[in-house]
């Protein structure tokens, strides 16, 4: 069974652990920098906004962030990036992809209603890149979750956005050349017991990113 971690405080992610075990992996939850070599793959969850001094902008539209968290799960990013073992960013963990890759955030999305948690998740179309790694999986057009009122704008080097949602929000994204993904949707909550009919089974790209590497 492979090992992944999630970048969080142990007892905040219980649900993406029950995700990854419907999944068959062994999740291990940490905020320590690990030796990479005892897992398979990162997961950097969803959470709280972005510290704005990481993509050189002062608050506008940030709420919420927590400037310690975000160094600490950068780091652990550093790495696996540097040992080119698979990641995959959910929500602000894309964010936070893009961020090291030298990319930028937009603070508050024109469209945020139609993306932000309100009592639940929303669900949406959205479009899909041919030939990218969601697209085999799910097909050029799907519906996903959406719980952000962020997004990421300028693309880091080397990432290429793979999945838009109708307004032009980015949804997906991925390296050129490392094994590192990102959605800005929730995969863990659409995957197990929480499948939701009518929306792209999340577990889906768990089994692609760590099982096979390439997306």
């Amino acid at each position: 069974m492979k090992r992944i971690l999630i970048a969080g405080e142990k007892g905040k992610f219980s649900n993406y652990e029950k995700a990854l075990n419907s999944q068959g992996f062994m999740p291990d939850t940490s905020l320590h920098v690990p030796d990479t070599s005892l897992y398979a793959g990162l997961v950097l969850p969803g959470g709280e906004d972005i510290d704005p001094k990481l993509f050189g902008q002062l608050p506008e539209g940030t709420r919420l962030f927590d400037p310690v968290l975000d160094r600490l799960q950068m780091s652990i990013l550093n790495a696996f990036v540097s040992e080119k073992k698979p990641v995959l960013g959910i929500c602000k963990g894309m964010q936070l992809i893009n961020i090291y890759f030298g990319g930028d955030m937009i603070q508050h999305l024109p469209s945020a209603p139609e993306h932000e948690y309100r009592e639940e998740d929303q669900f949406h179309e959205t479009r899909a890149v041919k030939g990218c790694f969601l697209e085999k999986l799910y097909g050029e057009t799907f519906v996903v979750n959406s719980a952000h009122h962020q997004g990421v704008n300028c693309p880091g080097r080397g990432i290429e956005y793979v999945q838009f949602a109708g307004d032009g929000v980015i949804e997906g994204m991925k390296h050129g050349s490392l094994p590192v993904f990102g959605v800005q949707w929730h995969p863990e909550r659409l995957c197990g017991a929480y499948k939701r009919e009518g929306t792209a089974d999340g577990g889906r790209v768990f089994r692609e990113i760590f099982l096979t590497g390439k997306g």
